[in-house]
C-alpha cells in the first residue's frame, strides 16, 4: 500500500525488539514497522548514524529510553527525514555539572561490576523492580519477559549503552526547532523518567502531544500496550 507510514522503533537500553512487540503486531496494518537494535555502539551519535543507515528516505520515528535519545539525535543529524516523532519515556537533558556526570560514571562502575560478578540474569531480576511500576510487579508474564528480554543482551552490551548516555549531548537548545508533530509519552509511575521531564520537554517542541500512560512505570510499551498502540496510531494518523 502506497499509503502506509514508514516506522522505525527504537528500543531502550539493553531492550530488543520485544519493547515493541505488542505495537509491531496491532499496527501491522497501517505501518510498515521495523525496530533498529544498537548492539554494541557507544555513542547515541553512532547509534543515530546507524538509524540513518537503514532507514529509508523518510520516516516517522519512535524511542524508548535511550532510544528516545537516540532520536533526538536523528532528528539533530537529518530533520529533513524524520516526519514525525515519539519520545517514550526519555529524558533531552545532558549532565548538570561535572559531579553530577562523575556520580553517574561511579553508578555505572557498581552496575557493571555487579554483572561481572553475578552474570545478567541477576543483574535483570534485580533492575526490572526499578523499571516496571509496582502494581505491575505482580504480572508474572510481564516481569518474565521484561527479564527475559534484559538476559538475552551481553555485558558488553550494557558497558556500551551505559557509556553512551554518560557522554550524551544535551538537547536543550535543539527541542524549540523541533518542527513536526511529536508526541510525548510518560509513564505515569516511572521514577527514572518521571512525568516532569516530559512536560518540560513537551513546552519546549512547538508541535508536541503529551500523553501520559496511566498506571506504568518506564516500561511503557509492555506494561501498558494498549495505551502506547492508541497513543501511536493517533500520532500516526491525526
Amino acid at each position: 500500500m502506497a499509503d502506509r507510514v514508514e516506522l522505525l522503533l527504537l528500543p531502550g537500553m539493553i531492550c530488543d525488539a520485544a519493547f515493541w512487540h505488542a505495537q509491531m503486531k496491532d499496527l501491522s496494518g497501517l505501518a510498515n514497522s521495523r525496530v533498529v537494535e544498537f548492539g554494541s555502539l557507544e555513542s547515541f551519535e553512532a547509534m543515530a548514524d546507524k538509524v540513518l543507515t537503514e532507514a529509508p528516505a523518510q520516516f516517522a520515528l519512535a524511542g524508548h529510553s535511550m532510544g528516545g535519545r537516540v532520536a533526538q539525535e536523528v532528528y539533530r543529524k537529518a530533520p529533513d527525514r524524520v516526519l514525525k516523532l515519539a519520545l517514550l519515556a526519555t529524558d533531552y537533558r545532558g549532565h548538570v555539572t561535572e559531579e553530577a556526570r562523575e556520580a553517574e560514571e561511579a553508578r555505572r562502575t557498581g552496575i557493571l561490576a555487579k554483572v561481572e560478578a553475578e552474570g545478567m540474569e541477576a543483574f535483570a531480576k534485580g533492575w526490572v523492580k526499578m523499571v516496571v511500576a509496582p502494581a505491575n510487579m505482580e504480572n508474572p508474564t510481564l516481569v518474565n519477559d521484561v527479564v527475559a528480554m534484559m538476559t538475552r543482551q551481553t555485558p558488553q552490551m550494557l558497558a556500551a549503552h551505559t557509556l553512551a548516555g554518560l557522554v550524551r549531548t544535551d538537547y536543550t537548545d535543539m527541542l524549540p526547532h523541533v518542527a513536526v508533530p511529536t508526541l510525548i509519552a510518560p509513564g505515569d509511575a516511572d521514577t527514572l523518567r518521571p512525568v516532569s521531564v516530559h512536560e518540560e520537554m513537551a513546552a519546549r517542541i512547538p508541535r508536541s502531544h503529551l500523553v501520559v500512560i496511566k498506571n506504568s512505570g518506564h516500561m511503557v510499551a509492555m506494561e501498558q500496550p494498549a495505551q502506547v498502540t492508541d497513543a501511536l496510531r493517533e500520532w500516526l494518523f491525526r
